[in-house]
């Protein structure tokens, strides 16, 4: 068993309500593509709120109102790469900005935990705190520069991008 698992996290302002019909593809999608995260070859957990989705869970309070955190470990850049870059997930994420604010400052963080490590929400505020102030470092990166776990094989770069970017 792997020492250190790769823990993420990524945060988006809603452009309305929940319950809007703006956002209604948006909340259709969530159980769908939850569900084929838990199934992803390298998946080992996600955080979740009041529901089956983290739709409840308060954090980052400084970006306002309409902020939605996702959270979650993997085994490896790797896993976490193949599933965000691909299928449904992929397919939701081209339409980020029909349900999310652009943001202007990083809004992702990826860092590495022991293995059984279930990062909490102040942690993930923390991480994309360090991107936001010193860029990535071993501390605290993205998939765009990730960094190898302690001690760790080197990793690939990840060459996508945020399709809505």
């Amino acid at each position: 068993m792997a020492k250190y698992q790769l823990a993420q996290v990524n945060i988006g302002i809603l452009r309305a309500p929940l319950d809007s019909p703006q956002i209604a593809d948006f909340v259709a999608n969530l159980e769908p593509v939850n569900a084929l995260a838990e199934k992803a070859p390298g998946f080992v957990w996600r955080l979740i709120g009041d529901g089956d989705d983290a739709t409840s869970v308060h954090g980052f309070e400084d970006e306002g109102p309409g902020l939605i955190i996702n959270m979650s470990v993997w085994t490896s850049i790797e896993a976490l790469s193949d599933f965000a870059f691909n299928g449904e997930h992929l397919a939701i994420m081209r339409r980020r900005r029909e349900f999310f604010e652009k943001m202007d400052r990083a809004y992702a963080a990826l860092w590495w935990v022991p293995a059984g490590t279930r990062p909490t929400v102040h942690d993930a505020e923390s991480k994309v705190a360090h991107v936001r102030t010193d860029g990535p470092t071993p501390a605290a990166f993205t998939l765009a520069k990730p960094f190898p776990g302690p001690g760790g094989a080197p990793v690939r770069r990840v060459t996508e991008t945020c399709p809505a970017g």
